[in-house]
């Protein structure tokens, strides 16, 4: 190893190992992730051959920038621990390094001496040993050391000899300067490090073109932002929108995805491009470009930042279906292969031709029209269906926009198998939906969220929880009553950090399937025509919206993940969970039947919230306005869905 410090390059014979370094993803393949102001605790195993002392150090720092370094503490077996705070977005990195500790292996031997020759002679070689040192220092440092060797030198009282030796302060600094012998540096690992939006976002869709005052009339970009004010106040931070570009007039879908579209029908947003263009264009009953810029803006005044759709796929109509026919893949009739997953047939969408062998033209082109968008102010992008496009070009497309827009964040739309969906997250997303829209009964949602939050995947899978989307009805809330969506939106905004809702369908308890039991999708779907909400039927989900959303802004427990814990129910119709910030306590009970009440006792696990074993506490229920004094593991709760299916407990 090299001892970097001393300013002179001494290759040493390699002694010391270091092994199992954590955070790290695929051996260093990919980045960990972490936001801004978050401590990035680093472990490792390191240690030497015989009874050799090893000392260690944490390396990091901005990617390209200076080296900082901080001792590293030894945790017993051989495990060693330090951490940093990284201080700004984009890409950082990290290493150990490890050399031999012959200056406190020297002490430790010291101080077990008792012989006076022993000793002198032992004060004499410490006396090198500090000389080596103040060789690499400077300044006060320097002198510090100077005087320490001289007194171990030169020295003749053994109590003399052994406060020196017990000089904390002076030997702290020459284990700082020592030479790095038989020493050792790990490969650089990386981090990506967010903006805080990254780790705690609550992000509401709806379609721009519903947003208008009267039936039957098309929103426009003025329309959307009258909600803007409704949308803040519920306590929102992202407002996610479906493509806004031109939708196509070829093969246009009508209602409840019938393959003739009648003479007003307006179609489906994910059908991009007509004659008015393509990705980087707006839908003209939208509004304008400037249109677009001021509803950015007005977002940003009230505390929201828009999230755009990025659908790399295309109408028959689309200028690239005439500007660059080798995009797409042919059919032998010599016709263009239409999307289908039989036997489902959407005509009106062409899939890209990854295979094309124009593929670096076809890359840049998607690449520019996500940077197109970057430019215009939008940071947030949720992309659809990323799974069916090559893991290859996301690494690619994602470093390159971070390479300029470092502050964007990526949403993965990707349910599909667990392994595509991690190895899109490794190769740069920055949250992912996730199965929690499935996940019902308290043995999948504990098994399922504590893989989340405690499975080595936490690292780089930042989970987002949907309980609808325009896609997704799930059975569990078709023809459901309102409670049942009260009980789903209390565990997607307290179990997740991250968590969004389809409005206003959400807040009205959209419940009616268009194939009862036999698919997800909504009858009269929002996504192939425009509708006309009644939303002051909203006001009692609005009201326990606003009231989660502003129990997330002030408690910083809600506001991550990984300190989620569940306690045991007797009553498997109950969930109970807990997430803690230092003093910071949310305990969460809820009922998950929608149509009746239960009951049951809940065993806390008291050192998951930092409690004593008989120590009084209080819970105060953010939602039902009172209090109670527990003391104990036990305690008992009962919830009616139809007035309150769950309690979230301040605890103090």
């Amino acid at each position: 190893m090299n001892d970097r410090r001393s300013g002179t390059l001494v290759e040493t014979a390699p002694f010391a190992v270091v092994e199992d370094i954590r955070p790290q993803v695929d051996g260093g393949r990919f980045a960990a992730k972490r936001v801004v102001g978050e401590s990035v605790v680093v472990t490792c195993h390191a240690f030497s051959h015989g009874h050799e002392r090893v000392a260690c150090a944490l390396r990091f720092r901005p990617w390209q920038g200076k080296w900082s370094e901080i001792a590293m503490e030894a945790l017993g077996n051989d495990r060693w621990q330090a951490s940093f705070v990284a201080e700004s977005i984009g890409r950082w990195e990290y290493a150990v390094a490890c050399w031999t500790d012959h200056v406190e292996a020297w002490r430790e031997s010291f101080a077990r001496r008792v012989d006076r020759d022993d000793v002198m002679l032992a004060a004499r070689v410490g006396a090198e040993l500090v000389a080596q040192c103040a060789a690499n220092a400077t300044g006060p440092e320097r002198e510090t050391l100077a005087r320490l060797a001289a007194t171990l030198a030169d020295a003749r009282e053994i109590p003399e000899l052994r406060a020196a030796a017990a000089d904390e302060t002076a030997f702290a600094i020459a284990r700082k300067h020592a030479p790095r012998a038989g020493g050792c540096e790990s490969p650089s690992l990386t981090l990506w490090v967010d903006r805080e939006r990254a780790r705690f976002s609550a992000w509401y869709e709806l379609f721009p073109r519903s947003t208008a005052g009267k039936p039957g009339e098309h929103g426009t970009f003025a329309d959307l932002e009258e909600r803007f004010d409704a949308i803040a106040a519920m306590g929102f931070d992202v407002v996610y929108l479906p493509p806004i570009h031109p939708i196509g007039r070829e093969k246009r879908k009508g209602k409840n995805n019938t393959t003739e579209a009648g003479p007003g029908d307006v179609g489906s947003p994910w059908g991009i491009g007509a004659k008015e263009g393509g990705h980087t264009a707006i839908h003209p009953a939208l509004g304008t470009l400037a249109d677009f810029r001021h509803v950015v803006r007005s977002a940003r005044l009230r505390g929201m930042e828009i999230a755009l759709d990025i659908a790399f796929q295309c109408a028959p109509d689309h200028p690239w279906v005439r500007e660059h026919p080798q995009w797409f893949r042919k059919r032998p009739d010599g016709t263009i292969q239409f999307a289908e997953n039989p036997p489902k047939k959407y005509e009106d969408i062409y899939p890209i031709d990854f295979e094309t062998g124009d593929w670096r033209a076809l890359w840049q082109a998607l690449r520019d029209v996500v940077a197109y968008w970057a430019r215009e102010g939008v940071e947030i992008f949720r992309v659809d269906n990323p799974h069916t496009k090559p893991f290859a070009f996301w690494e690619w497309l994602i470093a390159e926009i971070h390479a300029e827009y470092p502050r964007a964040i990526f949403l993965s739309e990707a349910f599909t198998r667990p392994h595509v969906m991690h190895r899109l997250a490794k190769l740069g997303f920055t949250q992912s939906y996730t199965y929690f829209t499935w996940r019902v009964t308290r043995e999948e949602l504990t098994e399922y969220f504590t893989e989340l939050t405690q499975d080595a995947s936490r690292e780089y899978f930042r989970p987002n929880c949907w309980p609808n989307t325009p896609d997704i009805l799930p059975y569990h809330l078709q023809d459901a009553p309102l409670p049942a969506f009260r009980i789903r939106h209390v565990l997607a905004a307290t179990l997740a950090a991250n968590y969004g809702i389809y409005g206003p369908a959400f807040e009205l308890g959209e419940n009616r399937p268009r194939d009862r039991g036999e698919s997800e999708e909504y009858l009269d779907s929002e996504k192939y025509e425009i509708k006309h909400w009644d939303l002051a039927r909203a006001a009692p989900m609005v009201a326990l919206i606003t009231t989660l959303n502003a129990l997330r802004k002030k408690h910083p427990a809600l506001q991550s993940d990984w300190s989620l814990a569940f306690h045991a129910t007797d009553n498997p119709q109950l969930l109970c969970y807990s997430k803690r910030a230092g003093d910071d306590r949310i305990l969460v009970a809820v009922n998950l039947d929608p149509h009746g009440v239960q009951a049951g006792w809940i065993t806390l696990d008291l050192e998951a919230l930092g409690l004593g074993a008989d120590e009084p506490f209080t819970v105060a229920d953010a939602l039902g306005a009172a209090s109670y004094p527990w003391r104990g593991t036990r305690n008992f709760v009962m919830l009616d869905p139809a007035k309150q299916p769950a309690h979230v407990f301040v605890v103090s």
